[in-house]
This record gives structure tokens, C-alpha cells and sequence, in this order.
């Protein structure tokens, strides 16, 4: 299936699930957690305080050469999205800041591999938020201390509500 399909298909509208596609055009779901929505909520939030230039994006389809995929939360500048006003569905070009966070179905090595995709089509940096709210960020060159675009996001994510 083309993803203008899977989007506009009405049996696939309000689905408790994460909807991608791989390289054949299949339809793969991955189920919703709350916390992981609380997180997705939470880094949203944050990244749209401390961005002056350009916009967030959750669930931000990107056309990668496996498939659509999507961001839990991208930010894009203001060049970003005046390049693709006219293709957000999806995104032929990755936003320059994506975050995965991950969910119980997502392994360690399918985040890199799907981050290994965001920068093929031109991710600056890839983040990642875990379980616990912890994030770590990367470019393509590997792992970063802190955020190039964003020094000031924190290093945890606290959900307060549930401690």
C-alpha cells in the first residue's frame, strides 16, 4: 500500500496503533502505550519552549527507503517545512530533530536501525527516550553529550504523575 492510502483507508482510521510501512509497502502496527504517549506529550512540550525557529511534529511521517515511518516527535526549521509544504504525506525529507521513544515492541537495535534511516534522508540528529525518561542524542556521526540544535533539553524526562 502506498501511505496516502494507508492514511485516507477508513477501516485504519482510529486504531489503538502506531501504523508504518516497510519497504514492500505492508502495513505493520505497533500498539499504543500511555506512557509512552505521556513522553511523546512531555518532549513535545519541552522541544516547542525551547524552539524559536521552525515547528514540532508528532507522528511525523517520513518517506524512508524501508517504508514510512514515524516519528513519535520531530521539530523542523522553518526552511524544513516551506520545502514540504506541498509532501507531508509523508515527509519526503526528514525533519532535521526526530525522537523515537521507545515502546515495549521496539528493541535497542530496531531504534538504531530505524534512526540509521531518518539520517539517510537527512535527520541531523536522532534522539531516543527510554522507559525511565531517560534521552540520548545522536547525529550521524554517533553519539552526543547533549543536543547540537537544543543544549538546553534535559537529559530525563520525569512523569511525575507516575512515581
Amino acid at each position: 500500500m502506498e501511505w496516502r492510502e494507508v492514511v485516507e483507508h477508513p477501516s485504519l482510521k482510529d486504531l489503538p496503533f502506531k501504523i508504518e510501512t516497510n519497504a514492500e509497502g505492508y502495513i505493520m502496527m505497533t500498539p499504543a502505550r500511555g506512557r509512552q504517549g505521556i513522553y511523546q506529550s512531555r518532549i513535545d512540550k519541552t522541544l516547542g519552549k525551547l524552539a524559536k525557529d521552525g515547528e514540532t511534529c508528532t507522528e511525523c511521517p517520513v518517506q524512508t527507503s524501508e517504508g514510512t515511518k514515524v516519528a513519535d516527535v520531530a521539530w523542523g526549521s522553518t526552511e524544513f517545512f516551506r520545502r514540504n509544504k506541498d509532501n507531508d504525506n509523508p515527509y519526503p525529507e526528514s525533519p532535521e530533530v526526530v525522537v523515537e521513544v521507545k515502546s515495549p515492541s521496539n528493541s535497542e537495535k530496531a531504534m538504531k536501525w530505524k534512526a540509521a534511516l531518518y539520517f539517510e534522508k537527512g535527520a541531523k540528529e536522532v534522539w531516543f527516550c527510554d522507559d525511565d525518561g531517560d534521552m540520548r542524542f545522536f547525529n550521524p556521526q554517533g553519539k552526543l553529550e547533549r543536543s547540537e540544535f537544543f543544549a538546553e533539553f534535559p537529559e530525563h524526562i520525569e512523569i511525575d504523575i507516575i512515581r
